[in-house]
């Protein structure tokens, strides 16, 4: 009969006297299985017949509720998908041997929150990496350095705020990274910054996140392959003309991160309301941004000139065409030619390569076509200023000389008639005047008599003499006209000078 018992649970079977050896055997074969079945121990070693499924050099355990990543691997694994379960941490023993022949991995939706720094240190070969739809919030500094064949880096939808400047060195054949709907708010610029970018890189995706600020002058600047595919909408920009150029330059190239999100680009305006708008409409009443246009290229007479065919893929195959539809040939007399990037090289440049340029790029499953409009200007690039010299030297003579003719007309010495109490010279120039104004300007009334006379016409036929020159020794005419020629002689008036002014003005009334 048992007797009650307060002895511990590992004396437990000396309580039970009545027990042979093979019950105890029994008993902790029990046990043994109940743990077997508790919650993610059933994954704790791979089975290809309930837990997995296994099809040639693809293992398949997904949404098995596991909560370690299976052991006992094939070395063969080229593929091994862990999605939809419960792996939380991601350790570096996490297996023991290397698989050299795995190339994908699949671990999203696990509520993956922890990688090791050596998690990877065994499969150097993958090319394909899953780790979307997790609880990841940083990137540690070398984290993905032993992944350098890896291609594709799906981090998308996690909680990611951070990520070291050095999260990604070392991979240099990478060539899509998707960082979306994160937590992150500095621009990666690193990523994508001429001296440290990955030079295979061809996708960025950084949109629906916390990005506020664009490092714009160093976007201007990529080249199209990498602009075709830097992706950053859905995220709380602040406005700014810049922005509105920048993307609305995209869009004129019909590149696909522009066009293909144009209206899931938005930006928050200036001010207390934070009203969000489209940057696409910053043009209009928002902000009046300038709209938009292809700036010409520009060069100087002599100078080397390298026009880019900046094409929105790599590695494709480009020829050019001239203004004239001429086309590049290297080794002809032409002074451009096509250079082992694809661009051309123009020197030097002359007035004549002003014009249109055309880029034909081909590649085996895209083709594109590009054209540069080149101005070229009427002097050297030295030469420039040189001219603008002239140019102010002649302008500034030119006034000078305005200015100069203008005092000589208007502020010469006072003539003899306009000074007072210059007795007969002031006369003599007061006859001259009344010749050409009939009102008298002066103030002596001895004068005034005798320009105050009726105007009458003289028929040139009654007159004799050639030119409309009265004889004076003619005899015919009228006594009067005598008379009055004596009085004008009386008054001071020379005869050479009346001779002079009946010359001159022929056809004029004359004072009777």
């Amino acid at each position: 009969m048992l007797q009650p018992s307060t002895q511990t649970g590992e004396h437990l079977l000396e309580v039970l006297p009545h027990w042979s050896t093979r019950s105890r055997w029994v008993l902790s074969l029990t046990l043994f299985m109940a743990l077997l079945w508790l919650p993610g121990a059933a994954a704790s070693t791979l089975n290809c017949h309930k837990t997995c499924i296994c099809a040639s050099n693809i293992v398949s355990c997904s949404k098995m509720n596991l909560t370690t990543v299976p052991t006992g691997l094939p070395s063969y694994t080229a593929v091994l998908d862990l999605s939809y379960n419960e792996i939380e941490r991601l350790r570096s023993e996490w297996t023991p041997v290397k698989l050299q022949k795995l190339h994908n991995l699949l671990l999203s939706h696990n509520g993956l929150h922890f990688l090791s720094s050596e998690a990877f240190l065994y499969v150097k070969h993958l090319r394909y990496l899953d780790l979307s739809s997790n609880n990841l919030k940083f990137l540690d500094e070398f984290i993905f350095e032993p992944l350098v064949n890896l291609e594709v880096l799906l981090l998308y939808n996690n909680q990611i705020s951070q990520i070291d400047r050095s999260a990604f060195i070392g991979m240099i054949n990478l060539q899509k990274l998707y960082l979306s709907q994160n937590q992150i708010s500095r621009f990666p610029a690193e990523l994508v910054r001429e001296k440290s970018r990955l030079e295979k890189l061809s996708l960025l995706d950084v949109s629906s996140n916390k990005i506020k600020i664009l490092p714009i002058d160093e976007l201007q600047v990529l080249p199209a392959w990498i602009k075709n595919g830097l992706y950053f909408h859905n995220n709380p920009l602040i406005c700014h003309c810049d922005l509105y150029t920048l993307l609305a330059h995209w869009y004129i190239r019909k590149l696909n991160s522009a066009v293909d999100f144009k209206d899931e680009y938005t930006c928050i305006l200036p001010g207390l309301q934070k009203t969000q708008v489209g940057v696409f409409d910053l043009s209009g009443e928002n902000m009046n941004c300038s709209t938009f246009k292809e700036a010409d290229e520009e060069a100087f007479l002599e100078q080397m000139l390298i026009l880019n065919c900046d094409t929105k893929h790599r590695n494709m195959s480009k020829t050019w065409m001239m203004p004239g539809n001429v086309a590049v040939t290297n080794g002809s007399n032409q002074t451009a030619k096509v250079l082992p990037d694809g661009s051309l090289q123009i020197s030097p440049v002359r007035t004549e390569d002003s014009g249109t340029y055309t880029c034909f790029a081909t590649s085996d499953v895209f083709n594109e076509t590009i054209y540069v409009v080149l101005k070229v200007h009427n002097f050297t690039m030295n030469g420039g200023g040189e001219t603008l010299n002239t140019a102010y030297t002649t302008l500034v003579g030119c006034l000078a000389s305005v200015v100069l003719v203008l005092m000589y007309l208007y502020l010469t010495p006072c003539r003899c008639f306009c000074c007072p109490n210059k007795g007969k010279g002031r006369g003599e120039d007061s006859i001259h005047s009344s010749m050409l104004s009939v009102t008298p300007t002066h103030d002596d009334p001895a004068l005034k008599a005798e320009l105050n006379r009726h105007v009458a016409f003289i028929d040139s036929k009654d007159l004799q003499g050639q030119n409309g020159k009265l004889n004076p020794n003619g005899d015919e005419g009228d006594d009067d006209l005598d008379a009055e020629a004596g009085s004008l002689m009386k008054g001071k008036r020379k005869k050479s000078v009346a001779e002079s002014i009946s010359s001159v003005f022929s056809d004029t009334p004359m004072v009777v």
